[in-house]
């Protein structure tokens, strides 16, 4: 543990917490997590942006160092909790400790993480889906291009995500945990992500993302979309109205000066 001072109860949160989220991972993908890992604790908010570049994250991990770095100054704004995201940080490093990071797509990497940690990330999401916009307008970011590494811009970035835990969130629906698991073995074992793909979903990686567009076509629909979006569309029908009504009251103005200027002429 690397902390500050300050923040010693923390330290002693992360250590008492640790075995337990090391022994739920452990058992869901069944491998060991043979390594002791470094935990950095960082105070300010504004010293954790300077490390990422960003205001998008609250902790990041580092597989090579076997080190995770979490912003505690935002451990207690919902929905992140210190417990949630350092088990998403974890399996970062359970993940890569087994896979070699050219056999571990981003996507799949994400995705997983996200998977076992209830569906958080270390993302500071949108309220908005941009998933629901993506699928509505079809300008998904290929998987193609999220093989090594996520888009810079908050929005991209914020897609990447949601695509990455969406699509396997569909694998498990679709194949089952079980394949899941035998997926990562084969990675683990050297199969490029393609091959091991298509051992086990007996499918390419290409028909899987398409087939996965198409579940995601059917069950989001425009009427979905106005439902999530509802605030925003009252929010503009409300200012819309309002500017409505400005605009006749200024043209209501100018009719009275107009009649009462005719009436000084007589």
């Amino acid at each position: 543990m690397i902390f500050d001072e300050s923040l010693g109860a923390a330290a002693k949160e992360v250590t008492t917490i640790y075995p337990e989220i090391k022994s739920e991972l452990e058992t869901l993908l069944r491998w060991k997590l043979n390594l002791k890992p470094a935990v950095l604790l960082v105070k300010e908010n504004q010293t954790f942006q300077r490390m990422t570049g960003n205001n998008f994250f609250v902790a990041f991990a580092v597989p090579r160092k076997k080190l995770i770095v979490i912003d505690y100054s935002k451990m207690h704004n919902h929905p992140f909790t210190l417990r949630i995201t350092l088990k998403h940080e974890l399996c970062h490093l359970l993940l890569h400790h087994h896979i070699g990071t050219d056999n571990l797509p981003k996507w799949l990497d994400e995705g997983i993480a996200q998977w076992v940690s209830d569906g958080m990330s270390e993302l500071i999401m949108d309220k908005k889906r941009v998933l629901d916009e993506a699928v509505l307008t079809g300008n998904y970011l290929p998987l193609n291009a999220l093989t090594y590494r996520f888009p810079r811009d908050r929005r991209s970035v914020s897609l990447a995500y949601e695509e990455s835990k969406s699509l396997v969130m569909y694998m498990e629906k679709e194949f089952g945990e079980n394949e899941i698991i035998s997926l990562l073995n084969d990675l683990k074992t050297g199969d490029e992500i393609d091959s091991a793909i298509r051992k086990n979903f007996s499918i390419s990686l290409d028909e899987l993302e398409k087939t996965w567009h198409q579940h995601l076509t059917r069950t989001t629909t425009w009427f979905v979309y106005v439902a999530i979006h509802i605030y925003d569309i009252l929010f503009f029908l409300t200012a819309l109205t309002a500017i409505y009504g400005f605009v006749r009251l200024v043209i209501k103005k100018r009719a009275y000066k107009d009649d009462d200027g005719d009436d000084d002429e007589f």
